[in-house]
């Protein structure tokens, strides 16, 4: 730290200029790069990528259209409706045409790898589901210091990303072996014990708010599940923040315990209709958004929650929930095929047996107060911390 406080002194004493993203990266859309073909195999040579959780969605045999990403020529993929991104420095397709590659423009006085960085420090969550960067994203403002600051600044922040890459690396290797068990037990045969039956007979489907403006979502009065809340937890986020303004007169539907959510669309195909399930009654009335689809179970005490948990998250569920949607750039699922996806039927006393063994693997994997997460949870709140002190900067005058 001392040579960057060394550098700070002597460059820019008095603050620093804070420039918007759009003014220092330009953005190409990836309709020339996008894969034609989802026949995916690890023996074929080019990974075709998203900037969402799966990153690497298979390989690709198609040898037209790569953007030729290189260490040399890096770039950072953006999904233009989460505002997830990543860096990459190898040779890629897309699946996404909703992903934007964003690059240094030519004349920008910044190091690329310092505006990565410093992307990373923008606490934006959206909750709509809309394209962001040009609207809004591209305007967030970051701290511009001299280029030796920079460079200096992105050294130490490659130091800490090295040490928790190898972290996460072993952790990845156990959450593998935690979905293999995870799929193992979940994968029932037809029998006298076990039935498979279409979600159509045991619920019904519902969607999400309607007739809401983006004005609705500034200053909220009631609570709301976000199709990235969906996205992201198995086990919905009651506790997420997102507010919604919702009048008395409006006839919405409000979740309760043992609801599952799905996401409605996606960009990808592998990523579509990823669930959600509320494990407890929320506090407060609580709704389900846009483009996110909700089903309740007629006989809720036929499953429990946390099994549904587990269930629709397994490779037995996932296989045929990509089923369900269509599409080109975009797919959608279809609500008609959602209700002949079949689900196994399981005695209550196995489905709580099931549970304890998959609660005692995800904690290990995923707990981020024991073992290997709390760990890796320790490095990422250190990194974080020496991240965000290293890019604030007071701005000049």
């Amino acid at each position: 730290m001392s040579r960057i406080d060394d550098l700070v002194t002597e460059l820019c004493p008095d603050g620093v200029e804070h420039v918007a993203l759009g003014e220092l990266l330009d953005y190409e859309q990836p309709t020339r790069y996008l894969v034609a073909s989802t026949d995916y195999s690890d023996d074929y040579a080019t990974p075709v990528l998203t900037a969402g959780q799966s990153f690497v969605l298979g390989r690709t045999n198609e040898s037209h259209g790569i953007y030729r990403a290189s260490p040399a020529a890096p770039v950072i993929i953006f999904d233009d409706f989460t505002t997830a991104f990543r860096w990459v420095d190898f040779p890629f397709k897309a699946k996404s045409s909703a992903m934007k590659m964003l690059k240094l423009k030519p004349d920008a006085p910044a190091s690329f790898r310092y505006v990565f960085y410093a992307m990373l420090t923008i606490g934006f969550a959206p909750q709509e589901h809309a394209r962001h960067w040009i609207g809004r994203y591209s305007e967030f403002r970051v701290p511009l210091p001299p280029l030796p600051v920079q460079l200096e600044i992105v050294r130490l922040l490659d130091s800490f990303t090295d040490l928790e890459a190898e972290l996460e690396s072993e952790l990845e290797a156990r959450r593998k072996q935690y979905a293999h068990y995870r799929d193992a037990l979940l994968s029932f045969r037809e029998s006298g014990e076990v039935r498979w039956v279409p979600m159509g007979e045991l619920g019904s489907m519902f969607g999400g708010l309607t007739g809401k403006s983006k004005a609705d979502f500034i200053d909220g009065n009631a609570r709301f599940v976000s199709y990235v809340n969906v996205f992201n937890n198995s086990a919905t986020n009651l506790l997420d923040g997102a507010r919604v303004r919702v009048r008395p007169a409006e006839r919405q539907r409000t979740l309760i315990r043992g609801d599952l959510l799905l996401t409605g669309s996606s960009e990808s195909a592998a990523e579509v209709a990823m669930s959600s399930v509320l494990l407890d009654d929320p506090t407060e009335a609580t709704y389900l958004n846009s483009f996110s689809i909700g089903f309740r179970f007629h006989d809720s005490a036929s499953f429990r929650p946390s099994f549904l948990r587990y269930l629709f998250r397994a490779t037995v569920m996932r296989e045929q929930l990509v089923r369900t949607a269509s599409g080109v750039t975009r797919f959608n699922v279809s609500k008609a095929r959602l209700a002949k996806v079949l689900v196994p039927q399981v005695a209550l006393d196995e489905q709580e047996r099931i549970v304890g063994i998959l609660d005692t693997f995800d904690a290990l994997v995923n707990d981020p107060s024991v073992g290997l997460p709390a760990e890796l949870a320790a490095r990422r709140t250190q990194y974080e911390y020496y991240r965000d002190r290293l890019l604030t900067f007071d701005e000049v005058a």
